[in-house]
């Protein structure tokens, strides 16, 4: 059993992060869950801590982060892509990633958290070249501006100093958790992934040095 950790897991009630909350709290972790809404996992997750909070307020972040050893960012938007990419989105900002992560990097710096574990996306960053036509066709025309942030998200993460993992997963599903297919090269084996899948992944890069300052992609 790996040495019991607090983790912080921001965007905790969408789905990867719903899933990274069950498993870590499973494992024993002391978890926080942050989000917006954190407080409607309380019932339904046993042995967690709940924080109410908006990850684009530096302030609640901080106090979030504090007495932390490992943070990990899960955010997105959960919103209709097609109204996203056209309308823009009326309750999460555009750049929820890129900011939310980097106030979560300013506060881990001060507090001295060193452990932050980032999901991403394939496709981004040194996986960009990786993409089959019909994938390269959803980034750029649907969504061109959630890629374009995942892209600045990830350029935050890598020159934070802190000990980073980028976590790249293919198309997410809801499924049970499976063997991740896990490349630092952008191979792939399944363009799907459950995200439980993810979860697990994420859990276990909490602890493990191996993947400190890699991407790391996942597949099914």
């Amino acid at each position: 059993m790996s040495e019991l950790l607090n983790v912080l897991v921001v965007g905790a009630t969408g789905g990867t992060g719903r899933a990274t909350v069950e498993r870590l709290a499973a494992e024993g972790h002391r978890v926080t869950a942050f989000s917006r809404s954190a407080d409607r996992l309380a019932n339904e997750i046993d042995g967690i801590t709940t924080v109410n909070g908006d990850v684009t307020d530096p302030h609640a972040v901080e106090q979030a982060v504090a007495g932390q050893d490992v943070v990990i960012v899960t955010l997105g938007i959960t919103e209709n892509p097609l109204r996203v990419r056209f309308l823009g989105p009326a309750r999460t900002p555009i750049n929820v990633r890129s900011q939310g992560t980097k106030h979560v990097i300013s506060a881990m710096k001060k507090h001295g958290a060193r452990r932050l574990i980032v999901q991403s996306s394939y496709g981004v960053g040194e996986t960009q070249g990786f993409l089959g036509f019909t994938d390269q066709l959803l980034f750029s025309l649907l969504l061109k501006p959630q890629i374009a942030d995942t892209e600045i998200q990830e350029q935050y993460v890598r020159a934070s100093g802190l000990d980073w993992v980028l976590a790249q997963p293919v198309h997410l599903k809801d499924d049970e958790a499976t063997k991740p297919f896990l490349s630092t090269q952008g191979e792939t084996r399944l363009m799907q992934v459950a995200r439980q899948t993810v979860a697990k992944f994420l859990a276990l890069a909490a602890h493990e040095e191996a993947y400190v300052g890699q991407s790391v992609t996942i597949s099914g």
